[in-house]
């Protein structure tokens, strides 16, 4: 079984070309990582995933902003460990767990909390954590559902500068951001960017 504690910072990560995936996981495991999250945003996305589950069996390989049923297929087939979404979908969470694999949904107020809880998940993704209040917001939202071993990853404007804030709230296991692999950087090949911000997040994170 997964454990989702056991890797506190997730890269969100956009990919165009499939052919980006394996010198990605690289730099990411030289910078220290051993965690990914690869977002259906893209039509590389599946493809992907199962270049870095091949290649890289030290990997942790999720699957993120997965909203219909058809991404979940996608994503489960090419050996998705764990899965992610913005919101909160009955179907694709049971997609997910009718396999064995965790699914972490996507919330952003109480109602979603509660449906997503409803469905079997205590693990969440606070999106967009920014625009929605960022700690503050979370630290409210966390209070009445502590009780219920509800956790949350925030993602949505976090970043080296403020992951620690978030880290400070008992609640929050992880946190996602696309600020270890931006998309510019990957489209230019700047692996060696993306390994040094890898490694400075963990450096951080070891304090």
């Amino acid at each position: 079984m997964l454990d989702l504690d056991a890797n506190p910072i997730i890269p969100v990560i956009v990919l165009d070309d499939a052919n980006d995936a394996e010198p990605l996981a690289e730099a990411l495991l030289k910078g220290g990582m051993n965690i990914i999250e690869i977002t259906f945003r893209t039509e590389a996305a599946a493809e992907s995933i199962g270049r870095i589950v091949q290649k890289f069996p030290e990997m942790i390989v999720g699957a993120g902003t997965v909203v219909t049923p058809k991404q979940a297929k996608q994503a489960i087939d090419a050996g998705s460990q764990f899965g992610l979404a913005p919101g909160t979908d009955p179907v694709t969470i049971q997609s997910f767990t009718n396999s064995g694999i965790p699914f972490i949904p996507g919330v952003a107020t109480p109602s979603d909390i509660q449906a997503a809880y409803r469905e079997g998940c205590s693990y969440m993704k606070f999106f967009p954590a920014g625009p929605m209040g960022g700690v503050k917001m979370l630290k409210a939202l966390s209070a009445p559902y502590g009780n219920l071993g509800v956790r949350f990853c925030p993602t949505g404007g976090v970043s080296l500068d403020n992951m620690d804030e978030y880290f400070a709230l008992p609640s929050v296991f992880a946190v996602g951001g696309s600020w270890i692999a931006k998309k510019e950087d990957i489209a230019n090949k700047n692996w060696k960017t993306i390994t040094e911000n890898a490694a400075q997040a963990m450096a951080k994170l070891s304090r």
